[in-house]
């Protein structure tokens, strides 16, 4: 597990780009960022903060959440909100993902995670191709990671305030059934993503390391990552078998060491491919 780059507040939403490398989003000091497959980090979308989820959009450009849903071609031209918090009755959105279709997948919030207030349950959405939202599954205490099967045909979802981490079947037109636990978590289940043989990998924003489960919930390993507040990940590399670690902070929120770690593992990751709502 080699540090990569560090000095970040609270790193969230990494996405690889085989032609460009690894976006990431810092929660707390505002920013997308870029490290490109030269090493070289460049801002891409200056200031935007609460970003926790980041997906590329086939048109260019990059999808990204926060007080709302958003694309942003990250050039000249204007950007557009796909969707809004209010829309979604809440006050924002975390982790996103996108389907084999180019949907978004997407948990929204219903209280601010690090103001104290009292929590309350988000819900998962899904947008449509053609942008409209609709709401498939509520009680989520704190969204976090969401993930599909290699065939689609499940959809793993982190619930870091309820322990746990979801599946729903998904069913040819894009809703889900009832939601069952995947693997009750001993820790923090935040950010997540499937390799390519059905496995799930899940951070553990509490305890230092990437727990990875089998398709059935078995726990096949721990993956040991050297800070504890452990964000997320994705697979990466043009095999996709290095694996980018991403952290918040080691002691509180006035520390600045949030870091990016890359190793290399014996199994694939799955790409996510690219979100094709109309923008």
């Amino acid at each position: 597990m080699r540090e990569v780059l560090t000095g970040y507040g609270l790193i969230e939403g990494p996405v690889w780009d085989p032609d460009k490398g690894l976006y990431f989003s810092d929660v707390r000091d505002g920013g997308i960022h870029l490290l490109s497959h030269a090493g070289e980090v460049s801002t891409v979308l200056p200031r935007r903060r609460g970003v926790g989820g980041i997906a590329l959009h086939e048109k260019g450009g990059l999808v990204f959440g926060g007080r709302d849903i958003s694309w942003s071609p990250l050039g000249d031209g204007e950007g557009k909100i796909l969707l809004s918090a209010a829309e979604a009755g809440g006050i924002g959105f975390n982790d996103l993902t996108t389907d084999a279709q180019g949907r978004i997948w997407v948990g929204s919030l219903a209280f601010r995670v690090f103001s104290g207030d009292e929590p309350k349950a988000g819900s998962l959405h899904v947008i449509d191709l053609d942008g409209p939202m609709r709401t498939l599954a509520g009680g989520v205490m704190l969204t976090n990671g969401l993930g599909f099967s290699p065939d689609g045909r499940r959809l793993y979802h982190s619930d870091t305030r309820g322990n746990l981490v979801r599946v729903y079947d998904v069913n040819t037109d894009a809703t889900v059934g009832p939601w069952r636990p995947f693997v009750q978590f001993d820790g923090a289940a935040d950010g997540l993503k499937v390799a390519a043989d059905g496995s799930v990998w899940v951070a553990d924003a509490r305890g230092g390391r990437v727990a990875v489960f089998e398709p059935d919930g078995t726990h096949r390993q721990d993956i040991a990552v050297p800070l504890p507040m452990v964000t997320s990940l994705c697979f990466g590399g043009a095999d996709l078998r290095d694996l980018y670690v991403v952290t918040g902070s080691e002691h509180g929120p006035t520390e600045t060491c949030a870091t990016v770690f890359r190793t290399r593992v014996e199994v694939a990751g799955l790409a996510m491919g690219p979100c094709r709502v109309v923008v």
